[in-house]
C-alpha cells in the first residue's frame, strides 16, 4: 500500500471540502450553509476546514466560484472549438454560457450570491481570468479573421456584450418557463453578436 504524502492527503482534503461546497452553496446558498455542514459532508472536523480555508466560509465560497469559472471557461473553448469559424465560435459560446445559467447551482453561485458574498471587483476579477478572457479572445480572433486590428473600442464592446449574456443569465434564473426563455434570450444574443465588430 502506498502512503500518500501530506500534500496529497491535504490536496484531497481541500478537494472534499469544495466538492462538499459547490453542492451545499448550490443547492441552499451562502446564507443557508453552515461551514460546519459543509465540513461534515467531506468528512472532516470544522477545524480542519479552516486549516485549509483559514477564511472560512468566504474563503471556501470563493473556491467554488473559481471552479465555476474553470469549467465555464472551459465549456466555452470547447464550443469555440468545435464551431466552423470565428463568428460561428462567438454565438457558440454565448450558446453555451446562457445553458450553464439553466443550472441552478451555477445560478445560486455565480448570478445570485456571488456579487453579495464576494463583491462586485473580485467577481469581475476572476471572470477576467476565465469566461470574460475567453470571450475577449474569441472576440479578438473574429476581428482580426475580418481584417481589423482590436484596440479600445473592442475592449469596451466586450465588456458590453459580456454584461448583457449576464443579465441574460439572471432573466433565465427568474424565469417560469426557463427553457422557452433560454431560445428567446440565445435569439437576442445573436443579433447583438452579428452586429459588425469594430475594425
Amino acid at each position: 500500500m502506498v502512503r500518500r504524502t501530506q500534500a496529497e492527503r491535504s490536496g484531497a482534503t481541500t478537494s472534499q471540502l469544495v466538492h462538499a461546497a459547490t453542492e451545499l452553496f448550490g443547492s441552499h446558498g451562502f446564507a443557508g450553509a453552515p461551514l460546519d455542514a459543509v465540513a461534515a459532508m467531506a468528512g472532516v472536523t470544522k477545524g480542519a476546514a479552516y486549516h485549509h480555508f483559514p477564511g472560512g466560509k468566504t474563503a471556501l465560497f470563493h473556491a467554488v466560484f473559481v471552479r465555476h469559472q474553470e469549467l465555464l471557461a472551459e465549456a466555452l473553448l470547447r464550443a469555440g472549438a468545435a464551431a466552423p469559424d470565428p463568428r460561428a465560435a462567438l454565438h457558440a459560446g454565448a450558446r453555451t454560457f446562457l445553458e450553464h445559467c439553466l443550472d441552478p447551482g451555477f445560478q445560486r453561485v455565480v448570478l445570485l450570491d456571488g456579487p453579495s458574498v464576494l463583491g462586485w471587483e473580485t467577481v469581475r476579477e476572476i471572470e477576467y481570468e476565465h469566461a470574460l478572457r475567453v470571450l475577449r479572445e474569441a472576440m479578438e480572433h473574429a476581428v482580426r479573421e475580418a481584417g481589423g486590428t482590436p484596440d479600445a473600442a473592442l475592449t469596451a464592446r466586450c465588456q458590453l456584450v459580456f454584461g448583457a449574456l449576464c443579465e441574460g443569465g439572471m432573466l433565465l434564473a427568474r424565469a417560469t418557463d426557463p427553457e422557452t426563455m433560454l431560445e428567446v434570450v440565445a435569439g437576442e444574443a445573436t443579433k447583438l453578436l452579428n452586429t459588425e465588430p469594430a475594425t
